[in-house]
């Protein structure tokens, strides 16, 4: 991927989270709109910033042939980028929320599975819509 490229991924990928962790954060903590955006803003940008490093690595160990990916080394991708997220996040979940030791790793987790999740969906969508865009447009081109 370029770089231009690993941006766009980071962003649609943060704004799509965005939208659909702050909805379950807010039911979940029963914490006010605004607290809870503020903190999924922070995280959000730690996480784009996180997102960006993490895979120019993954992708040095692991090629770029990205569709040939298989679901166990997609789910491991998305396990490592969570991890290094708890070790990032924790500290300002922490101290933003007020919350004890325990609560906060009980969200950090609960987060650490939505976005393990969502990573794994998320990427193998935007790699297949990537494949298929550059695909129909090779195609059109050759007409």
């Amino acid at each position: 991927m370029s770089t231009f490229e690993r941006i766009i991924h980071a962003i649609l990928f943060e704004v799509i989270a965005l939208i659909i962790f702050i909805l379950l954060a807010i039911i979940v903590t029963s914490t006010r709109a605004s607290s809870m955006t503020g903190l999924a803003i922070v995280l959000s940008l730690i996480a784009m910033g996180w997102n960006f490093f993490y895979n120019i690595l993954f992708d040095k160990i692991y090629g770029q042939a990205r569709l040939d990916r298989t679901i166990k080394m997609r789910i491991g991708h998305g396990l490592g980028f969570e991890l290094g997220m708890v070790l990032l996040s924790f500290p300002v979940i922490m101290f933003v929320l007020q919350r004890d030791f325990i609560t906060v790793l009980m969200l950090d987790i609960g987060a650490v599975v939505f976005f393990l999740i969502y990573a794994v969906v998320f990427n193998w969508s935007y790699d297949i819509l990537k494949s298929s865009f550059f695909q129909k447009k090779s195609i059109k081109n050759s007409d």
